[in-house]
């Protein structure tokens, strides 16, 4: 289903009553949200997806806590890192908080069960290696890391990360990168970000040096949405109606992924 029929099922107010969110502290359990059981006619119903919006709102107060090491699968690397910002200020926290919210009302709407790293904003962590457990123990069956870059002020452009085989993701990097092929055209297809022009190639790039694709036991990528760096892009950014065209291709994608189109 593209983003377009995404929008259709909203417009239709098809709604799911009954939605319960167990908010608890982020040091490592999750936020589920999920319909009633007996929605089967929605295209996502008895699916479970995981939203992990990378960073968190008061990752800044704490330095120390950001640093501790923590073991990626492949090496140790810090629990966390503020995540970047835009020149106005507009931190990638907020940014990433906000797509992955109405990327959550879209999927719900659909009949998934969403499980989220992170409850609010307003927060400190989880750890990298936390966030990929939380995702892995809900048995998701597709995750997204959404995230924004801080790269040269004169590039533009989104990425998707794909992990590289290293134990715990060895019988997932194939499905990974069907999943990457599937939020790569719907971004093309339904928002107004290009691939980047400075960063991989034709909007895609293998990482293994990341918790969140090391440990994962599901398909799962990174989706770098764009440049907070380049004024041009980052003014797109910060406004809702992009994130939600941004949240709405995420939907898309991870139904077209899920259908096995």
């Amino acid at each position: 289903m593209g983003s377009r029929n995404v929008f259709a099922w909203l417009a239709a107010g098809l709604t799911v009553a009954g939605l319960a969110l167990a908010v608890v502290p982020a040091t490592g359990t999750s936020a589920e949200v999920g319909p009633p059981p007996a929605v089967s006619r929605l295209p996502l119903a008895g699916r479970i997806v995981g939203i992990d919006p990378g960073h968190n709102g008061l990752n800044y107060t704490n330095p120390a806590y950001l640093n501790h090491k923590i073991w990626n699968g492949r090496e140790w690397e810090g629990c966390d890192t503020t995540g970047t910002q835009t020149a106005g200020g507009y931190t990638e926290a907020r940014f990433n908080w906000n797509v992955a919210v109405y990327l959550r009302a879209d999927l719900i709407r659909m009949g998934a069960r969403v499980v989220m790293t992170r409850t609010g904003n307003h927060g400190l962590g989880p750890c990298v290696d936390t966030r990929a457990r939380i995702l892995d123990r809900a048995h998701a069956n597709v995750s997204i890391d959404i995230h924004a870059d801080y790269g040269p002020s004169s590039g533009r452009g989104f990425t998707v990360l794909e992990p590289v085989a290293d134990g715990p993701n060895n019988k997932v990097i194939g499905s990974s990168m069907r999943f990457g092929r599937d939020v790569h055209a719907m971004m093309l297809r339904d928002t107004a970000i290009r691939v980047s022009d400075y960063y991989g190639r034709n909007g895609y790039i293998s990482r293994n040096d990341l918790a969140g694709l090391n440990l994962t036991t599901m398909p799962k990528v990174l989706l770098e949405c764009g440049n907070m760096h380049n004024a041009a892009e980052a003014a797109l950014l910060v406004r809702p109606g992009v994130q939600r065209t941004i949240a709405a291709a995420l939907a898309a994608a991870i139904t077209r992924f899920l259908a096995g189109r």
